[in-house]
């Protein structure tokens, strides 16, 4: 089952000249350097990397299956990127058979489902015995403001609650660590709050959202995103787990019965 992709940044994205500037956001860096990192000495069969969009973050393995719910992102990242394979699916219903995949990753994908605790069993159901899956996700509840809302989080989490989560549908956590730190939370704010503004402008004047215009722009937006990636990555080093704004769990299935969807 699929259904309309609404995100408004993946919709800002939606076209091969953005593409380039969505990839070099710090954040999104940061990320796929954790997750990466992560998946560096894992012994992978068959990859699934759910919720992918444009944006992957796993791109070093070419035995990977890319879903999202979005048809255009997947024809987009298909065109950029040429490896891998690509399905339309939905997290809560993925199309898979029962324990097809040594590893999956959700990175910033639950908070966006109506019904997480569905998705994981989902999740689990298609994990091999013994395979791992790697969850990105927005950290403590009291962060949950404008820029959530925005980008359409249904919830933020605390450690607890997510490992929970993973506890029920099978899953035995490996390590926790760090990936956005309070910096991000502050830039990200300030950057939906003027997004929101320069929407409601051009409602108003009943004008088209402006389109960037590349070239020397690409270059610098790059070289910006990078300097900032590594502001914000000492910035999650230095600041303690509890204010970390996007953490990383490494989590394991366990030898046991298969997880039910009931």
């Amino acid at each position: 089952m699929t259904s309309v992709n609404t995100n408004r940044f993946q919709d800002f994205f939606a076209s091969a000249k953005y593409v380039t500037l969505k990839n070099h956001l710090y954040n999104y860096l940061l990320r796929r350097r954790a997750v990466e990192k992560a998946m560096l000495d894992e012994e992978k069969e068959v990859v699934l990397e759910t919720g992918s969009g444009i944006s992957p973050v796993l791109t070093s393995w070419d035995n990977v299956i890319y879903t999202d719910l979005s048809a255009s992102a997947l024809e987009l990242l298909k065109k950029e990127q040429g490896k891998g394979r690509y399905v339309v699916a939905d997290a809560m219903n993925l199309p898979f058979k029962d324990q097809s995949f040594s590893h999956v990753i959700s990175s910033e994908v639950l908070e966006h489902l109506k019904d997480d605790r569905k998705a994981l069993m989902n999740i689990a159901r298609v994990t091999k015995p013994g395979g791992v899956l790697i969850v990105t996700f927005p950290h403590r509840h009291f962060y949950f403001t404008h820029d959530d809302r925005f980008v359409e989080h249904y919830r933020r989490y605390e450690v607890p609650e997510i490992i929970s989560l993973l506890a029920e549908a099978g899953f035995s956590p490996v390590h926790i660590r760090k990936v956005l730190g309070p910096l991000e939370k502050i830039t990200m704010l300030f950057v939906t709050m003027c997004a929101s503004v320069f929407q409601e402008f051009s409602r108003k004047r009943h004008q088209p959202e402006a389109h960037l215009q590349l070239g020397w722009l690409t270059g610098l937006f790059k070289w910006c995103n990078k300097l900032y990636a590594g502001l914000a990555w000492i910035d999650a080093l230095i600041m303690p787990r509890a204010l970390s704004t996007v953490l990383l769990i490494k989590a394991r299935k366990e030898k046991g019965p298969r997880s039910s969807l009931g």
